[in-house]
């Protein structure tokens, strides 16, 4: 059977949802969250327990150490065999998470395009901006014209695209786009949507649950982790407040407005990508 994803923002629901889809597919759960990837970080990364586990089978949960660094690309060797053993027995893989870059390297591989270089860049960043578009409006018009050539960032990434892989950015660019849409249209399942004042809602009470729930003793147990490891929301917080450097109540605050603030980055990665159609949710009340 074909994965069926269930992505959206962080607390809106998404483990319960899979689970649901779950029973009606006859399926079983693959996580593509990547701080869920971690072992030891179950309560602060809102892993699901150990009763939804029992209730069908997961994947790729606590599988990497808090030492151990992850991107996409790692991921993706992770998940694809996994999801292939799930396929083999005339199961349904249900791929469940938030992490926008992880899916999408999952779903429609890495853009074709040539990663930066560090010499070509440090000796563009030394020449004036004008200099710059000049020599992409000479060599590749169209990807100039729909720059904004006032960013340098953009003019330089557009034109270091150009001199390394010796063809067109906007070629690229291009047919990856015509590539990544041909993929999307066969893929099936959906992002969930939640209003603002709900997603809000549901974050400040799955923060009150974790710190309630384990969190402190969780990241008290932690010693050596990776930088990737680090970056979980509610690590540093957490961390902060066990040094007295913090009470509890500007620690639960912080964590709730890192949390909102990551998932209206993830709510506006889904509006762009648009490869999954949006389910609004509104009574689904399971976090």
């Amino acid at each position: 059977m074909d994965p069926y994803y269930i992505c959206g923002p962080t607390a809106s629901g998404k483990s319960a949802l899979a689970l649901e889809m779950a029973r009606k597919l006859n399926g079983e759960i693959v996580n593509a969250d990547a701080f869920q990837l971690y072992r030891g970080l179950e309560i602060v990364s809102a892993a699901p327990s150990e009763e939804e586990r029992s209730v069908v089978p997961h994947h790729l949960y606590g599988v990497l150490e808090p030492t151990e660094s992850a991107d996409a690309q790692l991921y993706v060797k992770l998940a694809k065999p996994v999801i292939e053993e799930i396929q083999s027995r005339g199961k349904t893989p249900i791929i469940t998470g938030g992490s926008g870059l992880y899916l999408k390297f999952l779903t429609h591989g890495a853009a074709p395009l040539p990663t930066g270089d560090a010499a070509l860049r440090a000796e563009m960043d030394a020449r004036p901006l004008e200099e710059l578009v000049a020599e992409l409006e000479s060599l590749d018009p169209v990807e100039a014209s729909r720059t904004a050539l006032q960013n340098r960032r953009f003019v330089s990434r557009a034109l270091e695209i150009c001199i390394l892989s010796g063809q067109k950015a906007s070629d690229l660019r291009d047919q990856w786009e015509s590539k990544t849409a041909e993929i999307s249209s066969q893929l099936q399942g959906f992002v969930i949507q939640r209003t603002r004042e709900d997603l809000h809602a549901r974050i400040a009470l799955r923060t009150r649950a974790m710190l309630d729930g384990g969190a402190l003793e969780e990241v008290a147990a932690l010693s050596k982790i990776s930088n990737n490891f680090e970056k979980a929301i509610g690590f540093r917080e957490i961390r902060s407040l066990l040094a007295g450097e913090t009470d509890r109540g500007t620690c639960e605050e912080l964590i709730n407005a890192a949390t909102r603030q990551y998932a209206k980055r993830q709510e506006t990665w889904f509006r762009r990508e648009k490869w999954l159609e949006p389910k609004v949710v509104q009574d689904f009340s399971p976090l």
